[in-house]
């Protein structure tokens, strides 16, 4: 397991929801939880630093930026990260993350990403599915999201979950129906709306669903390395059902 840290440059009061996205199927997370940290002006306050990640930074308005960080406003706090994830850095990073969630006494754990569906281009609406680390939080769902029942889930959300469950920290995976090697920025805006139930943080996506042909345009670079890295992490095997349910 690659050693991954988890830097606050300021200081984070304990208690915050924490929403993670990561690159992932259609980047739904990515651009999610960009959007969400640009609506809100949420403040940079740390990063996620490993010698396992890309050598390279991230550019805003001409500064140097670490490519995973760490965002701040009020009680919400937000990862994001701007390159793929390496596979061989995923476990690492799940463990830093929630090991982090817990010291800060996380109310709970968010990870926003995309569930890829054959017929994405016939759907309208993306639904948007849930994984639960306990059954009590379907109360705070509501008509959010519907649960998922069976499958498998493969990656650093897989990960996080898995470690929050182990750690007793609630966590909820929101999965919109999205395309699989494609941005998909109305999968994120679905996503969000149902972020917003949960949360009660309002936010306007209509530029997320107005802008959606510049954003694809825009993402297909870390598109197409976060779906390198999805292969060697045997992603495809999401779409398949457990051999106890068959």
């Amino acid at each position: 397991m690659e050693s991954v840290l988890v830097v606050e440059r300021k200081e984070i009061p304990q208690g915050f929801t924490l929403i993670n996205g990561l690159p992932d199927v259609g980047l739904v997370g990515v651009l999610a939880v960009s959007h969400l940290v640009s609506s809100l002006e949420m403040e940079e306050v740390g990063s996620i630093e490993s010698e396992a990640l890309p050598p390279l930074v991230v550019l805003h308005k001409g500064l140097p930026k670490p490519p995973i960080r760490i965002f701040f406003k009020e009680s919400l706090a937000a990862i994001v990260s701007e390159t793929a994830v390496p596979s061989d850095t995923v476990y690492g990073l799940a463990d830093a993350v929630v090991k982090w969630a817990g010291s800060k006494k996380a109310k709970m754990v968010i990870s926003v990403g995309g569930m890829a569906v054959q017929n994405r281009q016939d759907i309208e609406k993306p639904k948007v599915f849930a994984a639960l680390t306990d059954e009590s939080l379907v109360e705070i769902l509501g008509h959010s999201a519907e649960v998922l029942q069976e499958g498998y889930m493969v990656g650093p959300y897989a990960l996080i979950l898995k470690k929050c469950f182990d750690s007793k920290i609630s966590a909820v995976t929101l999965l919109a129906q999205s395309f699989y090697n494609y941005p998909d920025p109305e999968a994120a805006a679905a996503v969000l709306e149902s972020l917003e139930k949960i949360t009660g943080v309002t936010l306007d996506v209509s530029e997320l669903l107005q802008k959606g042909e510049e954003i694809r345009l825009k993402a297909k670079d870390i598109m197409r390395r976060t779906q390198e890295e999805m292969s060697k992490m045997s992603k495809s095997q999401e779409y398949e059902v457990p051999p106890l349910y068959i």
